[in-house]
Order: structure tokens, then C-alpha cells, then sequence
């Protein structure tokens, strides 16, 4: 058992040492063979062999040990790294030649508890045919890994399994001995003077800051930029509206649904085409503005050519519908007038569901309010019995303080005493370090004085010596030889020529490349032109589609606006009614009781009172109503004109 544990153990030590990153395995297993010599000749070659089947597939048992470190040995030392990896070498690859009962004695003479851990997660037939055969396979091939390495683990796994069940018994009938407490090093302390009593301050009166400035008022107001912003948005949104509404007084016939009781238009299909017009008018380049700036945004052509061809796609959508329409197909006007009818049913009950729950809202503000009076009464109770017991303890502590005060005077007096006897002793202290302090000035200014002297000697010779370089620096010497640019060296290659003849060849060359370029320039620019006009036929188009379509959705909004403002009345629904009869007892109720509270009147003394800040929070919340009611009405306008395309 012990020459396998030592074996074992060489093998980790070595292992440990091997860097993937710095060392090959050759060079490796060379120094590790030298560094053997003291070991027999069985030993070395088990260890060299054992060693280097480890670092030749040192990738399959890195996939093993990882995973059995992630699941059945989160609580192993990572310093069994390498222990693992050697017993899953031995296993996987030696099992065969070395024989049960020899790798039974190489596992008995390690930890038992760390084998019988590592063996039973390694030899489970599930883990050998599922992830392990795959991962194996993505390093080498399906085949090979199945007969060479999982069979022969499989056929010897009932055995592994006796092993490990011996292990178990071992482990149950020898328990580990307790670990015996170690002698407890007992501290001594050091042998030091001891420190001499520090002085105790006299107490010093506490200053009196000045009263700091209060916060300006600037703090909590807008800002000036920020006001001009919403005064900007403001005039910029009431000039946009109008705009719509006089765009939308010249709305096209083609884009106004027709009911079925209407006679057919004639020649509706050219009449359509005729109000587009054609293609090729000078109109201005479509662009954005800005509120505040006068600078257009341009759109970019793939934005043009994209837009374009939505229009021409609602424009033949448009004339087949009317080429059915003159076939004899019906209208689904009736339908959407039910549709309409419909949708203004279903947005009274919404309106009503949210008033039920804003009444049902108050009713809970009105309760919190009442039990926050109970509470308010309650803390002013505890509040004075509070107040009643710091007096009695602000009481018991001044008479505290005024006997400290008096045991702190008398032992100020005692120091000072004291101190005066110290004095005498600091004096003649101090003249002795004075008269030690002036020898050692004259001694150092007698060494810089000497280090000066050094150092002008030394300058002096470095100067020489520049002077001298200098010297051999300003003798002339000869320039290169003259060279005839005209003459042909003569080496007998072929294609050999003189500079000049070089030059003359290069400045022809690059003007061919100067007239080929301005050709392909050419070409470039009459392309751009063909493709900036195309481009402006475009943005002509859909300058005409945008006109028609704000006109078109300027008169749906003003009919939709003369539509809503007939379920402004309040709902009358019985729900709403007894929400309202609650809120009104709830309101009386608190009324009663902070009357009888007198609690009114601090509350009325604040900046902002409590019936300001109720009107206040149901303000908002009329004003989030009225925002989900023009969402619904603005949803139900976007849906009709995707309705009828759908329809057409």
C-alpha cells in the first residue's frame, strides 16, 4: 500500500508542476525522468508512464474531473485536482493491464472517502452513455470512443460496483478520529515602561454659529427656458391644428366613402388618376421642420422611394376598389355605421366602469383620512406622556453634570501642579539638544563643501573631453559620387532602363489613369442626375398623397369631435350613485370628527390645506379620464380607414 501511495503521489507532485501555457510535455518528461534517477527502474517507468498518459489526454480527463467538481464534489479541495485525474487515467485507459486487484490496491492506499466519492459518480452508467460518450466524441470519433474506452468501463462496472460498496464498509466500520486540540499558544505581555498620564483638557465653551440664510425661492419655481419651451409648444400646436383644418377643407373626392344608396360616379378611374397629375412637376424636396428653427430636415432616398411606393400601393388599392364598386359590389357603410354605434356603447360603459372606480378611489382617500385622525389623536396622547418623562430625565442629568463639573475642577488643579515640575526638566533637555544639533550642522557643511569641489573637477574634465569630439566633428570629409540619371546601368536584365526613361514612362501612365478616372466621373455624375430626378418625381407624389390624406383625417377628427361631446353628461348608473351617497356619509363623518379633534386649525395655517390638495388629486384624476377618452376615440379613428382597405 505504500509504494503505491508514494508512486501516486510523485505522479500528482509532477503533475502539478506542468504548465500548458510555458512547458511542452517532451521537454517536460525529459527533466522529470533526470529528477527520477534516485528511484528504481520500476518505479520511474510505472510514474514516466502514468505522467505522460496523463498529459497526452489531459482534455477527456479535464471533461470528467470538471463535471464531478460541478456536481457530486462541490465539497472537494481543488488541491485533488490532479488526484482525480489520475485515477480516471488509470481507469479509463490502464484498467486492463494492471489488472482488478493491483488497481484495488492503488485505490485503497488513497483517502476512501474521496474514491468512494469520485468512483461512483464516474463508473454510473448514465453519465458513461450519455454525457460523457458525447463529449468524449466531440474530440474523437463516435466509433472509436465507444469500443476502446465506454465498453470496456462497462464491462468492468459491476466489479467498480463491488469496490465501492466495500469502500462503504470500510469507511462505516473505521470512522475518521477525531481531530485532537492542539496546545493554544498562551500570550505574554510585553515588558514596557509604563505610559505616562495623559493631560485632560480644560472643557472649552461651545460656539454659537450664525443663523445660515434660508433657501431662495428660485429653488422651487421653473425655470425661465423651461416656461418659453411650454409657451413655444403651445403656439406651435395651435398653428399646426389650423393648418390641418384648412388643408382638410380641399379633401379628394376618391378619398370620401360613398353609402350604397349613391348613384355610381362615371369614369371614376381617370378622374382618380387626373387629381394625382403627372409625375414630373418642379415641386420643392419633401422636408420636416422644426418648432423653433428654421432649418429643414431632408429625408434620405431610401425613406422617398420606401413612402413612394406606399402611396402607388393605396392608389391601386383604391381603383380596384372602385372598378368593383362600377362591377356591382356592395359598400360596407351599413356595417360600419353599427360598428360605430357599437364601439359608442361599449366607451359608455368604460367611461362608467372608471368613474365607479374614481368614486371608489375617494371613498378609500375619505376612510384613510379618518383612521389617520385616530392615529393623530392616539400619538398626541403618547406624545405627552412622552414629553413628561424627558423633564424628569433632563432634571436627573443636570444634577449629574454639576457633580462632574466639580470632580473635573479638582482634578484640573492637581495637574497643573504637577506640570510645573515637568517644565524645569524640558529646559535643560532642550539646550542639550540644541548644542547637539550645531555640531552636526558644521560637520555636513563641511562635507558639501568637499562634494562641490568634487563635482566642478569632474564638470571640468567633461567639458575637455566635448571640446575635443567636437573638434574631430568639424574636420571635412568627401560626399558621395555624381550619378548620371540618363545612363543605363547595364546589368543585361530585361526591360532595363535609365531614371529619365522611367520617369517619362510613369507620367504617361498617369495620365491614362487621369483620363480614365474623369470618364468613370462622367458616367457617375449622369447617373446621380438620372436618379436625383426619379427621385424628385417621388417626392412630388407623395407631397400630393399627404395633402389628400390631412384633409381626409382633418374632417374624420372634426366629426369624431362632434361625436364626443354628447357622452360628456354624467353617468347615471346605480352603481356610481351609491359610491357617491357613501362618499358624502364618509365626508360628514371626518367633518364631525375634526371638529371635534381641532385639528382644522393647524392644517389651515400650511401653504397648501387639505381641501386643495383633494381638489388638486381629483383634478388630476379628471384629466386622466378625459386623456383615456380621446385614446379610445383616437383608436377607434385609426381602425376605420384600415376597415374600409381591408374591406376594398
Amino acid at each position: 500500500m505504500a509504494y503505491y501511495e508514494k508512486c501516486i503521489e510523485t505522479v500528482i507532485e509532477q503533475l502539478d508542476k506542468f504548465n500548458p501555457e510555458k512547458d511542452s510535455p517532451e521537454q517536460f518528461l525529459e527533466t522529470v525522468s533526470t529528477s527520477l534517477q534516485t528511484l528504481s527502474a520500476q518505479t520511474q517507468a510505472f510514474v514516466l508512464e502514468v505522467l505522460s498518459g496523463c498529459l497526452q489526454y489531459q482534455r477527456l480527463l479535464t471533461i470528467v474531473v470538471d463535471a464531478f467538481y460541478v456536481r457530486d464534489g462541490r465539497l472537494c479541495l481543488w488541491a485533488d485536482y490532479s488526484l482525480f485525474e489520475v485515477i480516471c487515467y488509470l481507469a479509463t485507459f490502464q484498467l486492463d493491464e494492471l489488472g482488478f486487484q493491483l488497481f484495488c490496491n492503488i485505490i485503497k492506499s488513497q483517502p476512501l472517502d474521496k474514491m468512494c466519492k469520485f468512483l461512483r459518480f464516474f463508473f454510473n452508467p448514465l453519465n458513461l452513455c450519455s454525457w460523457i460518450k458525447d463529449e468524449w466524441s466531440l474530440v474523437y470519433e463516435i466509433a472509436y470512443v465507444k469500443e476502446n474506452w465506454i465498453d470496456p468501463l462497462m464491462r468492468w462496472q459491476p466489479k467498480v460496483q463491488e469496490l465501492i460498496s466495500q469502500l462503504e464498509r470500510m469507511l462505516a466500520n473505521h470512522p475518521s478520529l477525531p481531530k485532537t486540540k492542539a496546545k493554544v499558544t498562551e500570550p505574554k505581555e510585553f515588558n514596557l515602561s509604563a505610559p505616562r498620564p495623559r493631560g485632560i483638557p480644560v472643557p472649552e465653551r461651545v460656539p454659537i454659529l450664525a443663523k445660515p440664510r434660508p433657501v431662495p425661492r428660485s429653488t422651487y419655481q421653473l425655470p425661465k427656458e423651461q416656461q418659453l419651451l411650454e409657451i413655444t409648444k403651445r403656439y406651435n400646436r395651435r398653428k399646426a391644428e389650423e393648418l390641418l383644418l384648412r388643408a382638410n377643407m380641399e379633401e379628394m373626392r376618391c378619398a370620401v366613402p360613398r353609402s350604397r344608396g349613391e348613384p355610381l360616379v362615371q369614369d371614376s378611374k381617370k378622374q382618380l388618376r387626373l387629381q394625382f397629375g403627372p409625375r414630373i412637376l418642379k415641386t420643392p424636396k419633401l422636408t420636416f421642420y422644426k418648432p423653433n428653427d428654421d432649418v429643414p430636415v431632408k429625408l434620405n432616398t431610401a425613406a422617398i422611394l420606401r413612402e413612394g411606393a406606399l402611396y402607388q400601393r393605396q392608389v391601386e388599392k383604391e381603383l380596384q376598389r372602385v372598378d368593383q364598386l362600377v362591377d356591382g359590389a356592395g359598400d360596407f357603410s351599413e356595417f360600419l355605421e353599427w360598428q360605430k354605434r357599437m364601439q359608442a356603447k361599449d366607451r359608455e360603459e368604460q367611461l362608467a366602469a372608471g368613474e365607479c372606480r374614481r368614486l371608489q378611489g375617494k371613498l378609500s382617500h375619505e376612510e384613510a383620512i379618518l383612521a389617520r385622525q385616530h392615529l393623530m389623536q392616539e400619538n398626541k396622547q403618547k406624545a405627552n406622556q412622552k414629553k413628561e418623562e424627558t423633564a424628569e430625565l433632563m432634571q436627573q442629568c443636570a444634577e449629574r453634570r454639576l457633580q462632574e463639573e466639580r470632580s473635573m475642577k479638582e482634578l484640573v488643579e492637581q495637574v497643573l501642579e504637577t506640570q510645573k515640575n515637568v517644565k524645569v526638566a524640558q529646559t535643560k533637555l532642550l539646550k542639550v539638544r540644541q548644542q547637539i544639533v550645531q555640531e552636526v550642522i558644521e560637520e555636513s557643511r563641511e562635507l558639501l563643501q568637499r562634494s562641490t569641489e568634487a563635482a566642478k573637477e569632474e564638470q571640468r574634465q567633461r567639458c575637455e573631453l566635448i571640446s575635443q569630439l567636437r573638434a574631430l566633428e568639424m574636420q571635412p570629409t568627401r560626399k558621395g559620387k555624381l550619378v548620371d540619371l540618363t545612363q543605363i546601368p547595364g546589368y543585361g536584365l530585361e526591360g532595363e532602363m535609365s531614371i529619365m526613361e522611367l520617369r517619362e514612362r510613369l507620367a504617361l501612365l498617369k495620365e491614362s489613369q487621369r483620363r480614365e478616372e474623369e470618364e468613370k466621373r462622367d458616367q457617375i455624375i449622369q447617373g446621380k442626375r438620372a436618379k436625383s430626378q426619379e427621385l424628385q418625381n417621388t417626392v412630388e407624389q407623395i407631397s400630393l398623397c399627404r395633402a389628400a390624406m390631412g384633409r381626409s383625417a382633418a374632417l374624420r377628427w372634426e366629426e369624431k369631435k362632434a361625436l364626443s361631446v354628447g357622452p360628456g353628461a354624467p353617468c347615471q348608473d346605480e352603481r356610481v350613485l351609491e359610491l357617491q351617497r357613501r362618499i358624502e356619509e364618509k365626508a360628514a363623518e371626518r367633518h364631525k370628527q375634526a371638529a371635534l379633534l381641532h385639528v382644522s386649525a393647524p392644517r389651515a395655517a400650511r401653504p397648501k390645506p387639505r381641501a386643495q390638495l383633494e381638489a388638486q388629486h381629483w383634478l388630476e384624476l379628471e384629466r386622466s379620464r378625459e386623456r383615456r377618452l380621446r385614446a379610445l376615440q383616437q383608436e377607434g379613428s385609426a381602425c376605420g380607414p384600415a376597415r374600409r382597405l381591408e374591406a376594398a
